[in-house]
Protein backbone atom coordinates (compact mmCIF):
# COMPACT_ATOMS: atom_id res chain seq x y z
CA UNK A 1 0.00 0.00 0.00
CA UNK A 2 1.08 3.86 -0.80
CA UNK A 3 2.31 5.20 2.62
CA UNK A 4 1.39 8.72 1.47
CA UNK A 5 -1.99 7.26 0.47
CA UNK A 6 -2.46 5.64 3.06
CA UNK A 7 -1.66 8.31 5.72
CA UNK A 8 -4.18 10.44 3.34
CA UNK A 9 -7.01 7.92 3.88
CA UNK A 10 -6.23 7.73 7.74
CA UNK A 11 -6.37 11.35 7.58
CA UNK A 12 -9.93 11.54 5.51
CA UNK A 13 -11.28 8.88 8.07
CA UNK A 14 -10.96 10.84 11.16
CA UNK A 15 -11.65 13.89 9.16
CA UNK A 16 -14.92 11.86 8.55
CA UNK A 17 -15.72 11.10 12.15
CA UNK A 18 -15.25 15.05 13.06
CA UNK A 19 -17.31 15.73 10.15
CA UNK A 20 -20.24 13.54 10.95
CA UNK A 21 -20.30 15.12 14.67
CA UNK A 22 -20.33 18.75 13.25
CA UNK A 23 -23.26 17.81 10.77
CA UNK A 24 -25.11 16.42 14.35
CA UNK A 25 -24.69 18.96 16.35
CA UNK A 26 -25.31 21.35 13.52
CA UNK A 27 -28.50 19.26 13.04
CA UNK A 28 -29.92 19.31 16.99
CA UNK A 29 -28.91 23.31 17.38
CA UNK A 30 -30.44 23.89 13.73
CA UNK A 31 -34.03 22.22 15.51
CA UNK A 32 -33.79 24.17 18.66
CA UNK A 33 -33.10 27.25 16.59
CA UNK A 34 -36.56 26.65 14.66
CA UNK A 35 -37.99 26.22 18.09
CA UNK A 36 -37.15 29.45 19.24
CA UNK A 37 -38.20 30.96 15.72
CA UNK A 38 -41.77 29.37 16.14
CA UNK A 39 -41.57 31.27 19.53
CA UNK A 40 -40.79 34.09 18.13
CA UNK A 41 -43.44 33.85 15.47
CA UNK A 42 -46.47 33.58 18.00
CA UNK A 43 -44.54 36.80 20.15
CA UNK A 44 -44.57 38.56 17.08
CA UNK A 45 -48.51 37.12 16.57
CA UNK A 46 -49.38 38.89 19.70
CA UNK A 47 -47.45 41.99 19.43
CA UNK A 48 -49.25 42.67 15.77
CA UNK A 49 -52.34 41.68 17.53
CA UNK A 50 -52.15 44.49 20.37
CA UNK A 51 -50.52 47.22 18.00
CA UNK A 52 -53.91 46.50 15.74
CA UNK A 53 -55.93 47.47 19.39
CA UNK A 54 -53.80 50.12 20.05
CA UNK A 55 -54.67 51.67 16.08
CA UNK A 56 -58.34 51.18 16.46
CA UNK A 57 -58.12 53.14 19.81
CA UNK A 58 -56.23 55.75 18.05
CA UNK A 59 -58.62 56.23 15.45
CA UNK A 60 -61.22 56.48 17.73
CA UNK A 61 -59.90 58.66 19.88
CA UNK A 62 -59.01 60.82 16.13
CA UNK A 63 -63.15 61.06 15.86
CA UNK A 64 -63.70 62.28 19.13
CA UNK A 65 -61.27 64.61 18.58
CA UNK A 66 -62.85 65.91 15.26
CA UNK A 67 -66.33 65.32 17.00
CA UNK A 68 -65.72 67.70 19.77
CA UNK A 69 -63.91 70.35 17.45
CA UNK A 70 -67.05 70.24 15.15
CA UNK A 71 -69.24 70.47 18.09
CA UNK A 72 -67.23 73.13 19.42
CA UNK A 73 -67.60 75.39 15.89
CA UNK A 74 -70.94 74.62 15.89
CA UNK A 75 -71.64 75.98 18.89
CA UNK A 76 -69.94 79.27 18.17
CA UNK A 77 -71.73 79.23 15.05
CA UNK A 78 -75.17 79.30 17.54
CA UNK A 79 -73.90 82.27 19.25
CA UNK A 80 -72.71 84.49 17.10
CA UNK A 81 -75.97 83.45 15.06
CA UNK A 82 -77.79 84.61 18.41
CA UNK A 83 -75.90 87.94 18.41
CA UNK A 84 -76.64 88.88 15.05
CA UNK A 85 -80.24 87.98 15.74
CA UNK A 86 -80.87 90.88 18.55
CA UNK A 87 -78.95 93.35 15.20
CA UNK A 88 -80.89 92.18 12.41
CA UNK A 89 -83.83 94.89 11.42
CA UNK A 90 -85.80 92.72 8.48
CA UNK A 91 -88.18 90.01 9.29
CA UNK A 92 -86.75 87.93 6.05
CA UNK A 93 -82.95 88.62 7.72
CA UNK A 94 -84.91 87.42 11.57
CA UNK A 95 -86.47 84.28 9.95
CA UNK A 96 -83.31 83.14 7.87
CA UNK A 97 -80.91 83.33 11.01
CA UNK A 98 -83.39 81.65 13.34
CA UNK A 99 -83.11 78.53 10.79
CA UNK A 100 -79.72 78.39 10.64
CA UNK A 101 -79.59 78.95 14.28
CA UNK A 102 -82.39 76.06 14.09
CA UNK A 103 -80.02 73.83 12.02
CA UNK A 104 -77.18 73.88 13.66
CA UNK A 105 -78.81 73.00 16.75
CA UNK A 106 -80.20 69.73 15.05
CA UNK A 107 -76.33 69.50 13.71
CA UNK A 108 -74.83 69.60 17.50
CA UNK A 109 -77.27 67.29 18.88
CA UNK A 110 -76.31 64.90 16.52
CA UNK A 111 -72.74 65.32 16.69
CA UNK A 112 -73.42 65.06 20.20
CA UNK A 113 -75.20 61.65 20.16
CA UNK A 114 -72.03 60.66 17.52
CA UNK A 115 -69.87 61.63 20.18
CA UNK A 116 -71.61 59.47 23.02
CA UNK A 117 -71.18 56.21 20.45
CA UNK A 118 -67.54 57.41 20.39
CA UNK A 119 -67.09 57.21 23.89
CA UNK A 120 -68.56 53.81 24.22
CA UNK A 121 -66.64 53.11 21.49
CA UNK A 122 -63.40 54.32 23.00
CA UNK A 123 -63.68 52.85 26.40
CA UNK A 124 -64.42 49.11 24.97
CA UNK A 125 -61.07 49.82 22.59
CA UNK A 126 -58.89 51.31 25.83
CA UNK A 127 -60.33 47.29 27.56
CA UNK A 128 -59.17 45.44 24.40
CA UNK A 129 -55.98 47.28 24.84
CA UNK A 130 -55.36 46.56 28.52
CA UNK A 131 -56.06 43.15 28.16
CA UNK A 132 -54.07 42.49 24.53
CA UNK A 133 -51.18 44.33 26.98
CA UNK A 134 -51.58 42.06 29.89
CA UNK A 135 -51.98 38.85 27.39
CA UNK A 136 -48.63 40.45 25.55
CA UNK A 137 -46.46 40.91 28.66
CA UNK A 138 -47.43 37.49 30.25
CA UNK A 139 -46.48 35.92 26.58
CA UNK A 140 -43.47 37.32 26.49
CA UNK A 141 -41.90 36.47 29.61
CA UNK A 142 -42.97 32.83 29.37
CA UNK A 143 -41.66 32.97 25.68
CA UNK A 144 -37.82 34.72 27.24
CA UNK A 145 -37.91 31.66 29.48
CA UNK A 146 -39.22 29.02 27.14
CA UNK A 147 -36.32 30.28 24.75
CA UNK A 148 -33.75 30.80 27.93
CA UNK A 149 -33.89 27.14 28.79
CA UNK A 150 -33.51 25.73 24.81
CA UNK A 151 -30.33 27.89 24.83
CA UNK A 152 -29.33 26.25 28.09
CA UNK A 153 -29.99 22.39 26.83
CA UNK A 154 -27.72 23.43 23.79
CA UNK A 155 -24.81 25.07 25.84
CA UNK A 156 -22.71 21.74 25.69
CA UNK A 157 -23.51 21.22 22.25
CA UNK A 158 -22.52 24.48 21.06
CA UNK A 159 -19.28 23.72 22.92
CA UNK A 160 -18.09 20.82 21.22
CA UNK A 161 -19.52 22.33 17.69
CA UNK A 162 -16.91 24.89 18.35
CA UNK A 163 -14.36 22.22 19.18
CA UNK A 164 -15.03 20.08 16.67
CA UNK A 165 -14.53 22.95 13.92
CA UNK A 166 -11.46 23.67 15.67
CA UNK A 167 -10.43 20.09 15.12
CA UNK A 168 -11.67 19.64 11.71
CA UNK A 169 -9.50 23.02 10.76
CA UNK A 170 -6.69 21.50 12.24
CA UNK A 171 -7.16 17.95 10.30
CA UNK A 172 -7.60 19.69 6.96
CA UNK A 173 -4.70 21.43 6.88
CA UNK A 174 -2.48 17.72 7.37
CA UNK A 175 -4.03 17.22 3.46
CA UNK A 176 -3.69 18.29 0.06
CA UNK A 177 -5.91 21.34 -1.08
CA UNK A 178 -7.21 19.61 -4.13
CA UNK A 179 -8.36 16.54 -1.64
CA UNK A 180 -9.93 19.04 0.89
CA UNK A 181 -11.82 20.65 -1.92
CA UNK A 182 -12.78 17.13 -2.69
CA UNK A 183 -13.55 16.01 0.50
CA UNK A 184 -16.03 19.12 1.31
CA UNK A 185 -17.55 18.71 -2.71
CA UNK A 186 -18.83 14.95 -1.88
CA UNK A 187 -19.26 15.87 1.74
CA UNK A 188 -21.86 18.92 0.77
CA UNK A 189 -23.74 16.24 -1.93
CA UNK A 190 -24.35 13.37 0.89
CA UNK A 191 -25.24 15.29 3.99
CA UNK A 192 -21.68 15.63 6.26
CA UNK A 193 -20.52 12.26 4.52
CA UNK A 194 -17.87 12.47 2.53
CA UNK A 195 -15.81 8.86 3.64
CA UNK A 196 -17.58 5.50 3.55
CA UNK A 197 -16.34 1.93 4.32
CA UNK A 198 -16.67 -1.20 1.91
CA UNK A 199 -17.67 -4.12 3.62
CA UNK A 200 -19.07 -6.87 2.10
CA UNK A 201 -18.41 -5.39 -1.61
CA UNK A 202 -21.27 -2.63 -0.67
CA UNK A 203 -20.60 1.18 0.18
CA UNK A 204 -21.62 2.00 4.22
CA UNK A 205 -22.45 5.01 2.91
CA UNK A 206 -25.34 4.13 0.21
CA UNK A 207 -25.43 0.57 1.13
CA UNK A 208 -25.28 -0.19 -2.57
CA UNK A 209 -22.75 -3.16 -4.27
CA UNK A 210 -19.51 -1.49 -5.13
CA UNK A 211 -17.94 -3.53 -8.34
CA UNK A 212 -15.43 -6.35 -7.09
CA UNK A 213 -12.10 -4.72 -9.30
CA UNK A 214 -13.32 -1.63 -7.35
CA UNK A 215 -13.47 -3.43 -3.93
CA UNK A 216 -9.52 -4.91 -5.14
CA UNK A 217 -8.34 -1.36 -5.64
CA UNK A 218 -9.42 0.05 -2.42
CA UNK A 219 -8.21 -2.34 -0.59
CA UNK A 220 -4.94 -2.10 -1.96
CA UNK A 221 -4.57 1.23 -1.35
CA UNK A 222 -2.93 2.67 -4.26
CA UNK A 223 -5.72 5.53 -5.13
CA UNK A 224 -8.44 6.98 -4.41
CA UNK A 225 -11.86 5.60 -5.25
CA UNK A 226 -14.99 6.87 -4.98
CA UNK A 227 -18.24 4.98 -4.76
CA UNK A 228 -19.92 5.16 -8.41
CA UNK A 229 -23.36 5.05 -6.79
CA UNK A 230 -23.36 7.99 -4.54
CA UNK A 231 -19.52 9.42 -4.66
CA UNK A 232 -18.20 8.91 -0.99
CA UNK A 233 -14.54 8.24 -0.62
CA UNK A 234 -14.11 4.78 0.15
CA UNK A 235 -11.77 2.55 2.03
CA UNK A 236 -10.92 -0.61 3.71
CA UNK A 237 -10.91 -2.12 7.36
CA UNK A 238 -9.11 -5.51 7.53
CA UNK A 239 -10.54 -7.20 9.87
CA UNK A 240 -7.64 -10.26 9.79
CA UNK A 241 -5.88 -9.43 13.44
CA UNK A 242 -3.36 -11.60 11.93
CA UNK A 243 -2.50 -9.21 8.98
CA UNK A 244 0.42 -6.46 9.06
CA UNK A 245 -1.90 -4.02 6.76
Amino acid sequence: MNQTLKQDIETLVRLQQIESEIYRLQSVIQKVEKEKQVLASRRKEFESALNANKLELEEIQQKCNDAEQEIKTVDDRIIKSNETLRMVKTNKEYQVLLREVDDNKKRKDALENQLLEFYDQKEAAQIRVEESEQQFLQLAEQIKAEQAEIDKKTVDDRELLEESLAQQKKIGQDLDPSLMTRFRKVSRMNQGQAVAQVRNESCMGCFMNVPPQLCIEVQRGNQLISCPQCSRILYHVNDDPLSGE
